[in-house]
């Protein structure tokens, strides 16, 4: 090999005499180089495929250049960026509800029209990037370049795009670019012998929490290499965008640990700014866009930088949404408290408490919340109960009733006033029971302690959509308020609203009423009282009416409430709105009502687009 101005090292091997690669398709290939460290085999860092042999530890690299008729040939233009993104968040090896690990073959054919039909318009998968050790969630990342062998190859994620695209669904990858494993036989870690490859060297150049190595953003080749990566992903595999992870940790030298944010200036722009990191970011997004118009980037952030969804042209980060992930805190911190301490203001602020014109994608909770040594929204109401009172004919507890109801309250509320994007992780929206835990063994720390494994078991490394699909269930009836809850956001559009007005925040009486859009949103949380004749304020006048009930039978409520009531506004200052008509609203329930004229207009201009030929 040679080595350029750059310093980097390189070699042109040309092709045969009759045209066929110097390398056959699917050779095993790898680096031997002579380093100051002694002789080591890595991994090409830009290698395509990487699998594991059978029963070996460090991945092999492939050369992957099938021939022309082998390769994968998309069929379907990639859809238009939606106006309000709903995102299915999900990972393809616990896809399946058997103890395995899926395959993108499977994932296309039965998770993607599930997907579709439950009213999402965007799919974010993780674990895509090649990694070793499967129980890090995609998160330590040896193959930059490679999607994960265990699910299948290049071409089979290719038609998996394919497929969604058909389906009219955006495909979001989540890229890990804030940091790598430190595997050292297949990943990038001491790749030419030393510690400062494409990383700081020393402590910088380590996380101590996540035991992983960090790049170095000032470095030319590192930039290359993963602007490079964002590119190839986007142009190759014809992914619609990315969930970048871990931006905290990569804008601050303090990685945002042992840190509260509380929105001084001085924590964001300061000594503890890593600037290199912060302008990589600001180039990739440049990149992404500039190449890409339709791409989406969302930044999962929680030090809440200004600036951080601003175009780059005007002096900011570039994301297009920046990840809201205080609400999903905020949930367990109040699900820790006891009904009667609950308190109105307390979740609406949570909710709201963002920059002006910063999109934000919302969370009740995601797959962070669905880990071993944490429990889901569903767990947290439920808990033990979830094993045997779920059965619609049988009695339920007054655990499961207040479980299911403060659910579905939890995701409207979350979804109506969160952001202008709403994220669910797979499973979560039918209350998926039991955590997620890897396979893995018992692990003998150097200290003499063993952390038990479970005996490499997939049993909790699954998802069991069959128990939302049953209607002989009450899973089934979380799942289909989820659902009814997309199709009220697709076909009122209100997380993208301009107006949003919040018109009561009653700590007495636990109600919230907010308007979006044309929409009026009531929330009781109290736990016995229900309210006859209540008056909420409203900005239109005319005849509103429910389009959507959380104590609907459907969703395994108690229909408490008649949806051909009609409710008429009378004019008159009430909450600081000019008009207000009287609800039912019972205890524990989220009730959404509409302008009859907007729903009638709806039904017309359908009724319009069928019977109007199309111009030529």
């Amino acid at each position: 090999m040679t080595r350029n101005e750059f310093g980097v090292w390189e070699i042109f091997l040309p092709n045969n005499a009759d045209g066929s690669p110097p390398i056959p398709h699917g050779s095993r290939v790898k680096i031997r180089m002579d380093t100051p460290s002694g002789i080591k085999d890595s991994i090409p860092a830009w290698i395509k495929f990487s699998v594991q042999a059978p029963g070996e530890i460090p991945y092999n690299a492939i050369y992957y250049d099938p021939p022309k008729e082998e390769k994968y040939v998309f069929k379907h233009p990639q859809p238009k960026r939606p106006k309000s993104l709903r995102i299915y968040e999900s990972h393809v090896g616990m896809s399946s509800t058997e103890p395995i690990i899926n395959t993108y073959a499977n994932f296309r054919d039965d998770m993607l029209p599930r997907i579709k039909k439950l009213g999402y318009n965007a799919v974010q998968i993780m674990a895509i990037q090649e990694h070793s050790y499967y129980a890090s969630f995609g998160y330590h990342v040896t193959n930059f370049f490679a999607p994960s062998s265990r699910f299948g190859t290049p071409d089979d994620l290719k038609s998996l795009i394919d497929k969604a695209h058909e389906l009219g669904l955006l495909v979001l990858m989540d890229v890990v670019h804030s940091h790598a494993s430190n595997n050292t036989l297949d990943g990038l870690n001491m790749f030419d012998g030393t510690d400062s490859h494409y990383f700081h060297s020393g402590s910088r150049g380590h996380h101590w929490l996540w035991d992983s190595r960090l790049f170095n953003y000032g470095s030319w080749e590192v930039l290359r290499f993963l602007l490079s990566n964002a590119r190839w992903w986007l142009e190759e595999y014809r992914f619609d965008g990315f969930r970048f992870d871990g931006v905290t940790s990569m804008m601050y030298t303090h990685h945002g640990l042992q840190v509260a944010f509380t929105g001084n200036y001085n924590e964001y722009f300061g000594y503890a700014t890593d600037v290199d990191a912060v302008i990589y970011l600001m180039l990739v997004n440049d990149m992404i866009h500039g190449l890409f118009p339709e791409a989406v980037t969302i930044g999962e952030d929680v030090s809440g930088k200004p600036t951080f969804c601003i175009p780059v042209e005007d002096g900011g980060v570039g994301f297009d949404y920046r990840l809201h992930m205080a609400i999903a805190d905020k949930w367990i911190e109040i699900l820790k408290k006891r009904d009667e301490d609950w308190k109105m203001g307390d979740i609406v602020h949570t909710l709201t408490n963002r920059r002006w014109l910063e999109k934000c994608v919302a969370y009740a909770e995601s797959h962070d919340q669905a880990l071993v040594g944490d429990k889901t929204i569903a767990f947290w109401l439920m808990d033990k109960d979830m094993y045997d009172f779920m059965a619609r004919d049988r009695p339920s507890t007054p655990l499961i009733d207040r479980g299911i109801a403060l659910h579905k309250m939890i995701r409207l509320i979350t979804m109506g006033l969160g952001g202008e994007g709403y994220l669910n992780f797979m499973g979560n929206e039918f209350g998926h029971p039991e955590w997620i835990d890897f396979p893995r063994g018992d692990r003998h720390l150097p200290n003499g302690k063993v952390i038990p494994g479970n005996n490499h078991s997939y049993d909790k490394c699954r998802r069991r959509f069959d128990l939302g699909d049953a209607d002989y269930l009450r899973y089934h009836g979380m799942q289909e308020f989820d659902q009814a809850m997309q199709h009220l956001e697709e076909a009122y559009g209100f997380m993208t609203s301009e107006h949003q007005y919040i018109s009561r925040k009653d700590e007495g009486d636990r109600i919230i009423v907010f308007e979006r859009g044309n929409l009026v949103f009531v929330f009781n949380f109290h736990w016995t009282n229900s309210y006859s004749d209540y008056r909420v304020g409203c900005f239109k006048s005319g005849k509103y009416k429910i389009v959507l009930d959380s104590d609907d039978g459907l969703f395994g409520g108690f229909n408490r409430l008649s949806h051909d009531a009609e409710h008429f506004t009378f004019d008159g200052w009430y909450d600081n709105r000019p008009r207000s008509f009287m609800v039912y609203a019972p205890s524990r329930t989220a009730v959404v009502y509409a302008l009859v004229e907007d729903e009638e207009n709806e039904a017309k201009n359908e009724v319009e687009s069928e019977v109007k030929p199309a111009s030529g």
